[in-house]
């Protein structure tokens, strides 16, 4: 069963998100505080992550930044998924070294259930 690390602090995002994951097959787990995803990541190894980026504590830019600059987490593919769409924030994601940038409007859940299932 592939693993996906959803970061998000809105519950009804993280209702939907689990609900649409788990069904697709993805065992889930939920951080909802930016400064808890790297203990995260070293305790469950999961084969994604679908990251928030505007987050309490620790935004996602931070938290990306952190994944990729550890030597054991920085291979594991970070999928961003926010409000925030301008050109610059997802040209900004892509170079911190996001696999991919999806703006929630613009996405149902279930299709970033499947683009989640392409990456992996």
């Amino acid at each position: 069963m592939k693993k996906v690390l959803l970061v998000e602090d809105d519950p009804l995002l993280i209702d939907i998100y689990t609900t649409k994951l788990k069904e697709a097959g993805f065992q889930v787990t939920v951080v909802e505080h930016g400064q808890k995803v790297l203990s995260a990541l070293e305790k469950e190894r999961p084969d994604v992550v679908l990251l928030d980026i505007v987050l309490p504590h620790m935004d996602g830019w931070e938290v990306l930044r952190a994944i990729k600059a550890n030597d054991s987490l920085k291979e594991i593919p970070v999928v961003i998924l926010s409000n925030l769409g301008q050109k610059e924030e997802i040209n900004k994601g892509l170079q911190l070294g996001a696999a991919r940038y999806f703006i929630k409007a613009h996405y149902t859940p279930s299709q970033i259930v499947e683009e989640l299932a392409t990456i992996i």
